[in-house]
């Protein structure tokens, strides 16, 4: 692929806090160019891994699995805050810096055996996608890998992941916060 994806996302310094400088994924999915390298990108890495179902996280994880899925003619599963489902949901609670949150899926939407790619935009500390593998493996799916845009290495997300034995990968890596 011949675009650099890293020069098509922007850094906002001090957002949410002091400290942070935020990689902001949005400049890199309005460039039309830029989003299909991407997502041919992660179809390179998925294809091979021949998954029945790719699950995105809320929510630009929603964006790239869907055209993901897409991609690959498989069938999507969304991941979502508690309360955002409107059927019956199996969830999984977790732990964020101040507090908890919690995940959900639909019941009986990911069977069984099911061999799953799980999808996020960026991977920092790992939290969310922890709690993400493991919601889907408490419901029998094979969990063949986790893919991300964006990898913050200085946070330990990756590592945190290959410590649950969740291989992981990402397109891109932005040093700092």
């Amino acid at each position: 692929m011949s675009s650099d994806l890293t020069d098509r996302i922007r850094t906002i310094p001090d957002f949410p806090k002091p400290g942070i400088q935020f990689r902001d994924i949005t400049t890199l999915l309005a460039d039309g160019d830029g989003l299909r390298d991407l997502t041919a990108r992660l179809a390179d890495i998925a294809r091979p891994l021949d998954p029945d179902l790719i699950v995105g996280i809320e929510a630009r994880g929603f964006i790239l699995g869907a055209i993901l899925a897409q991609m690959l003619g498989k069938g999507f599963v969304p991941v979502r805050k508690k309360g955002k489902l409107p059927g019956k949901t199996v969830g999984i609670d977790y732990v964020l810096e101040y507090g908890t949150d919690r995940l959900e899926i639909h019941e009986g939407q990911v069977p069984q055996g099911s061999r799953v790619i799980l999808i996020d935009d960026l991977i920092a500390t790992g939290g969310t996608a922890i709690a993400a593998a493991q919601l889907l493996r408490e419901q029998g799916a094979v969990l063949l890998m986790a893919l991300f845009a964006i990898d913050l290495p200085d946070l330990g997300g990756m590592a945190a992941l290959a410590a649950e034995g969740v291989a992981a990968r990402a397109i891109m890596a932005f040093d700092g916060h």
